[in-house]
């Protein structure tokens, strides 16, 4: 038995209901302890004989429904020995039936007379042109007018169900657990006074009415008590790592007088932002100290985040230390480098022929940097010769040896796993300093959430000289001819001097998508061809408009040396314009570039379009981004493009991307490679619990850090954090 877990919660379902029940609780739901039963919820709940409106029913996914029998035929089949029965079920309404068909289903030609109330549970498929649903598994139901009055007003809490283990046997193996739990073994990880101040119930009436409700509004009740709880639970832990982080011994390194840093600040050809001044202030002080710096940088794209970044670096080397710059692709990494180094000037060249002797190096470590380049690099990081270290997932190699690491910066923070980080952080000799950056905006209550074991910063306004980026909705269904019109006015661009981006979301037509799997919209019906790099650059070879103009491709597939120079040309203004995959998504910074042109828009997520489209305007002259969709209006998906298009403020946007998309896309597989890890909070509608947990928890552990005098919640942690929960709260 896990020690950390209270008997009752950790013993094996077997045990309680069965082998059987046991086994198929396992197979489908991946359920196997006795806490795991009870803590998996109704997700919402019927009112005796409400139908299920038959048209809302989700299409190629499980479902679980509440109908009445229209009418039931059995007829013998031709092909094969055997009969098929089919069923006809209908919501009442005039569009809302759904046909059955049941495999020798003597059972069911039984059962389901016309008439009878039934709950079905099945996948939704099409046959035909109709809806059905095959060899579904069914629970019959009594009429309200069979029940006494109690009965007939007791919901029927609904689970989250499979086609081979429907709601109602789930029903039945949690009321044998509420039967034969012993409640009062269990800890109430929530504490007594704050139960109190809050009026919430008990644990054990908590368990029996959101499970077994008299009422709606007793579910509701004990709906909002676990809500709390999850809160608690989550806000503890996370409150818990930020303690443990300050106890943690770091090697300070405070600000040297007329230092590195003070000499790039003296030649800085422009002003800081107050943004950058009062981050940067933050910074350098939690670097100046004995414990390590946990830090989550947010800026809107082009806010200026690299140089503070770029400034903590100079601080940690003025103090001896070495940084290391983590980036998640080769085209980013080289950016970087190529950025740091062109900012640094003479500073990042000591000990080369008109380099600056007081100043440090800076090298380039990816998978395609091998041989001597990459043995003279490997040799400068692991001497210290190195003050800034950039590179991708190489820099985890185990051949990569620091001298003394004392900051890691992650770029784009949600495109790294817990693992690499922390592998990346063993190389310090003591814990080093960590300033997480990402532009991606982030709602309030996700940074409370997901990154709520770091302290946060935001960049908010953009450096002067940064022009506004118009976006624009392109429907190519209402308005066909603006096809030609697109590339006339890429050809105008060019004209005038200027670049061009086309972004397609493949690379080949026998591909599949470059999106982001964790930003982009779920799949539909779609069976259009998508744009790809392959297609939209042999077609733009035959557009008139664009007669004579340099293009180019970049894509992941190409190898690192033909990416290197193709991005090469397009910085130097060799190249016209490039047609790309989203391998432009971050961190490239081309000032000439004016003109963004999405094609298939609506297959991109809304905060990867806002990192696209900040690709442009990036030299004070205005940027154009052409959101270009061949969808009908209407079509759900074009409201993200409606969004992206009205407003560039990242943080309207993060929280517009949170209406429309699933939560379990938000705090999903993204976030801890599996199911969303919530179970009944909801970051879309529930900040007000979510801070009021924070507050709670804060004050929880600065009186005890190590929860000894609150056992139950320290439990209630360890229950909670499995393998994929601790990910979900490490990705900060």
């Amino acid at each position: 038995m896990n020690e950390h877990q209270p008997a009752e919660l950790d013993l094996p379902l077997e045990r309680r209901l069965g082998k059987r029940t046991a086994a198929a609780l396992e197979k489908h739901l991946g359920l196997t302890r006795t806490g795991e039963l009870l803590n998996y919820f109704p997700r919402r709940y019927l009112k005796r004989g409400e139908l299920t409106l038959i048209a809302d029913l989700p299409e190629d996914e499980d479902a679980t429904l509440v109908a009445r029998v229209l009418s039931c035929s059995t007829r013998r089949m031709r092909a094969r020995r055997g009969s098929l029965t089919e069923v006809v079920i209908t919501d009442n309404s005039t569009y809302g039936n759904l046909s059955l068909t049941f495999f020798n289903g003597y059972q069911a030609e039984r059962d389901l007379r016309p008439g009878t109330l039934a709950m079905f549970s099945g996948k939704v498929t099409r046959y035909q042109g109709r809806l059905t649903l095959t060899n579904p598994d069914y629970s019959l139901l009594e009429d309200a007018a069979d029940f006494n009055a109690d009965e007939a007003l007791r919901p029927v809490p609904l689970y989250p169900a499979t086609a081979k283990l429907g709601s109602w046997r789930i029903k039945s193996a949690v009321e044998i657990l509420l039967d034969s739990v012993d409640f009062s073994q269990i800890g109430d990880p929530v504490p007594p006074d704050i139960a109190i101040r809050d009026g919430l119930l008990s644990l054990s009436d908590a368990y029996q009415q959101i499970h077994r409700p008299a009422t709606i509004e007793q579910a509701r009740g004990a709906r909002e008590r676990f809500r709390y709880q999850e809160a608690l639970v989550l806000q503890a832990a996370l409150a818990r790592r930020r303690a443990q982080a300050v106890g943690e011994e770091a090697i300070a390194r405070p600000p040297v007088a007329g230092g590195l840093l003070d000499r790039f600040d003296g030649a800085l050809p422009f002003t800081l932002t107050n943004g950058q001044r009062v981050v940067g202030a933050e910074v350098a002080a939690e670097l100046a100290a004995s414990h390590p710096m946990n830090r989550l940088l947010q800026g809107e794209v082009g806010s200026g985040k690299t140089l503070v970044a770029l400034r903590a670096m100079l601080q940690v080397i003025d103090a001896g230390g070495q940084a290391a710059l983590l980036a998640p692709t080769e085209v980013l990494a080289a950016q970087h480098y190529e950025s740091i180094r062109r900012t640094l000037g003479p500073l990042a060249e000591a000990g080369m022929l008109g380099g600056d002797d007081a100043g440090t190096r800076v090298v380039l470590l990816t998978g395609s940097v091998t041989g001597a380049a990459r043995r003279n690099a490997l040799l400068e990081v692991a001497s210290g010769q190195a003050g800034i270290v950039i590179g991708t997932h190489a820099l985890l190699s185990d051949e990569v040896m620091f001298a003394d690491l004392g900051l890691i910066v992650v770029d784009e923070q949600h495109r790294f796993g817990v693992e690499q980080r922390d592998k990346l952080r063993s190389r310090a000799l003591r814990p080093p300093h960590l300033l997480v950056m990402t532009a991606t905006p982030i709602p309030r209550t996700v940074a409370m959430t997901v990154f709520g074991d770091l302290e946060t910063s935001v960049l908010s306004e953009l450096p002067a000289g940064r022009a506004p980026i118009g976006t624009h909705l392109v429907g190519l269904v209402e308005h066909q001819a603006w096809e030609h019109r697109i590339w006339q006015r890429a050809r105008e661009e060019i004209d005038a001097g200027r670049q061009v981006y086309v972004v397609c979301p493949k690379i080949g037509d026998e591909d599949r998508e470059d999106t982001d799997p964790f930003d982009a919209p779920p799949p539909d019906e779609d069976t259009r061809q998508l744009a790809s790099v392959v297609a939209t650059a042999e077609y733009l070879a035959t557009v008139q408009a664009l007669a004579g103009t340099r293009i180019g491709v970049l894509h992941g597939r190409l190898d690192a040396e033909a990416k290197a120079a193709t991005m090469a040309a397009f910085n130097e203004g060799r190249l016209d314009l490039l047609i790309s995959t989203t391998v432009i998504e971050v961190g490239v910074d081309v000032p000439n570039a004016t003109l963004m042109v999405i094609l298939d828009a609506d297959r991109f997520g809304i905060s990867q379009l806002h990192q696209l489209r900040g690709r442009v305007g990036r030299g004070g002259l205005p940027g154009t981004c052409l959101l270009v969709t061949r969808l009908e209006p209407g079509h759900p998906s074009r409201a993200r493009l409606d969004a992206v298009a009205r407003t560039t403020d990242g943080f309207e946007l993060s929280q517009a991307d949170l209406l429309l998309r699933r939560e379990g896309d938000i705090l999903g597989s993204s976030q801890s490679g599996g199911k969303s890890t919530l179970r009944l909070l909801r970051v879309i509608t529930d900040e007000a619990v979510i801070a009021k947990a924070r507050a709670d928890a804060a004050g929880i552990v600065a009186h005890d850090a190590q929860l000894d005098e609150y056992p139950e919640l320290a439990q209630a942690i360890e229950l909670y954090l499995n393998p994929e929960r601790e990910a979900f709260l490490e990705r900060g």
